[in-house]
Parts: structure tokens; sequence; C-alpha cells
């Protein structure tokens, strides 16, 4: 019992006046909470709009690539098989346009340059994808016009074959319209691809502009709470070393 108490007795408690033994973890603490100056100010959010589209880069840019290689196989064998220029009757106007043969151009080299800007974001990159699709949309809007009124002649067609004997052109005039239906279709997701990335191409550029300023007010921001804090250790210091 006495070596306890001895011991106890030889213990030294702290006294509260004393200062404490780390006193800058504790200022740097408080002074991170009180000052809301040292709170950096987020960053403005990006439009969701545009990050769904950018996410949706290569699979847009894959649809046109897809859709070329539908509407080139469909032109080539249609071309390869019949002998258009033989039919009078319009029933094959959009093949002798040739629009399944330049269409499919327009809509590979905006489908190729929209996979590359996905992976490349260099501005450069980002202007040609626009300028591709914004010509793979007025082909494809001229590609729907064309389109229309073929089948708008093969339904006319149709429509006289049902008084007649049939022929060549009567048997042909039906199939002929699944075939332009089809490449209809196709040209219409192909001119909705298109305006998705002309969209997306466009708001990207006009954001660009913008992040040099928005850089600018954002490293102010950041770095105005060191220039602060080192101020006010400046003003503490400056007393005792004078």
């Amino acid at each position: 019992m006495d070596t306890e108490d001895r011991s106890r007795d030889d213990l030294i408690l702290p006294d509260p006046q004393w200062p404490s033994s780390v006193p800058g973890i504790e200022i740097s603490g408080s002074s991170s909470q009180d000052n809301p100056a040292q709170k950096t100010a987020p960053s403005p959010p990006r439009h969701t709009w545009l990050t769904f589209l950018q996410k949706e880069l290569e699979f847009l840019g894959v649809t046109q690539i897809l859709i070329s290689s539908v509407c080139l196989c469909l032109g080539t064998v249609i071309c390869s098989m019949i002998n258009i220029s033989e039919f009078k009757e319009d029933i094959f106007s959009s093949f002798k346009a040739r629009y399944p043969f330049w269409g499919a151009v327009f809509f590979a080299i905006s489908g190729i340059l929209s996979i590359v800007s996905e992976k490349n974001h260099k501005p450069y990159v980002l202007q040609g994808s626009l300028g591709a699709n914004t010509i793979s949309t007025l082909a494809a809007g001229a590609g729907i016009i064309i389109l229309i009124i073929n089948l708008k002649r093969n339904s006319a067609y149709i429509n006289k074959c049902q008084g007649i004997e049939s022929d060549d052109t009567c048997f042909l005039a039906p199939f002929s319209t699944e075939i332009v239906a089809i490449i209809l279709f196709l040209t219409i997701l192909e001119f909705c691809s298109a305006v998705l990335l002309i969209v997306y191409g466009v708001g990207e550029l006009l954001e660009r502009k913008k992040i040099p300023e928005d850089r600018l007010y954002e490293e102010l921001n950041i770095y105005s709470p060191i220039y602060t804090e080192l101020e006010d250790r400046g003003n503490k210091l400056s007393p005792t070393e004078s």
C-alpha cells in the first residue's frame, strides 16, 4: 500500500494553465472551420445533357457507321441484281439518284469523326466532327425527301397495277417499296443522331469558351484563403519578433 501511495504522489498532473503542446493543429483546425473564406467555391456544374451526350458519343458514332453500311449494302444489292435503268416508272428513283451511295459516305465519315472526338478532345477534332455531322444532317434531310417521293410513286404505281395485267414492274414495285421504307427509317435515325451530335458539338464549343474565365475565378477563390492565412500568421508573429 505504501508503494502505491508513493507512486501516486510521484505522478505530476499537468497544469491547465500551461500552453498546449500542439497549438498549431488546434489553431489550423479552428481557423479552417471558423473562416468561411477558406472554403473554396465549387466549380459550376456541367450541363446534364452535355454529360449524357458525351457518354453516348461512341454509341452514336457506331450507329452512324452501321446505318451507312446497311444503306450501302442495300444499294449495292439492288443495283447489281436489277437494271433499274430499264424501268420507265420511277419505282427506283432513290436508287437512280444514287442516294444509298453518297448518303452512306457522309454517314460513315460523320460516324468515324464522332468516335474520334470521343477519344480525342482537341478543338480541331471537335470542329471537324461538328462540320461532318452538319453535312450529314443536310444529306439525310435531302434523302428523306427523295425517299418519300419514291414511296409516293411506288404506291401510285401499285394502285395502277391492280386494274391491269401484272408485269415485271408491278412485281418489283412492292419489293422496292419495302427496301425504300427500310432506308427511310434508317435515314430518319441517322438524321436524329446527327442532330444530337451537332447539339453536343455546339454546346461543347460554347462551354470551352467560358472555361478560361471560370478557371480564373476558381484560381482566385482557391489561392485567396492561402494568402489570408499567411497574412494572419504574419500579423501574429510580428509583435513577438519586434
